[in-house]
């Protein structure tokens, strides 16, 4: 007989190793890949239980017994696994958060090495001899999205956003134009962060643009002209 606890859709790639505390083996690359498995199978077990008209918080009985116009037994097993994505997912975030910061933290450490040095998804501290002005600032983040994989927060100030700058941005036209143009694709954004007292940091980061990560938009921030 079939085991009618059996989901309808793939259970995905497991997501043990963020809750045994494995993560912190794992490259920033394979964290951002579980990631987008992790929001991949999420979206496919929602679309589950919308199949059936039920959301996580939909009665699944009436006057005490199980409803028969729907299978409980498949929302309950979509239910429990969605539960359990979202508490992996919630330590995926933490511990894609900790290498950010122990990145920052490693770029404030080595501020005296000459410039140039370079990273997979993240680039280090680099000085140029001449650095355009900025032509728009960073006024929100959201968790999790493409800006905030690549490093992006609120308050940097962008000098170049791929080939766009303040001489030719057409009031952040350009910027639109360049994501577009770029979905998947890396750009090289080049940010001034402030930092205590006057000291900046120059930082360039790559930036990915995406759809389906989650949110609006394929950024996932937002600016402002300056």
């Amino acid at each position: 007989m079939d085991n009618i606890h059996a989901p309808t859709v793939p259970s995905g790639p497991s997501s043990r190793p963020i809750t045994n505390g494995n993560a912190k083996n794992l490259s920033f690359a394979e964290l951002s890949q579980k990631k987008d498995d992790m929001e991949a199978e999420l979206k496919a077990l929602s679309g589950v239980l919308d199949s059936h008209g039920v959301d996580m918080d939909t009665p699944l009985t009436r006057d005490g017994f199980p409803r028969a116009d729907i299978d409980v037994a498949q929302i309950r097993t979509t239910r429990s696994r969605i539960i359990h994505l979202r508490n992996d997912y919630k330590d995926l975030m933490g511990a894609i958060e900790k290498h950010l910061h122990e990145h920052f933290a490693s770029l404030e450490d080595t501020d005296d090495l000459p410039t140039g040095r370079t990273g997979a998804g993240m680039l280090g501290d680099s000085i140029a001899p001449t650095l355009d002005e900025p032509f728009a600032r960073v006024n929100s983040v959201v968790p999790a999205s493409p800006a905030y994989t690549a490093g992006l927060k609120a308050g940097d100030e962008i000098r170049n956003f791929g080939y766009v700058n303040r001489a030719n941005h057409d009031g952040l036209k350009k910027v639109a134009e360049c994501v577009q143009g770029n979905e998947n694709q890396n750009i090289l954004v080049k940010i001034s962060r402030p930092g205590e007292a006057t000291r900046r940091q120059e930082l360039q980061l790559m930036l990915t643009p995406r759809q389906n990560w989650g949110g609006r938009g394929m950024l996932g921030c937002h600016i402002l002209p300056i």
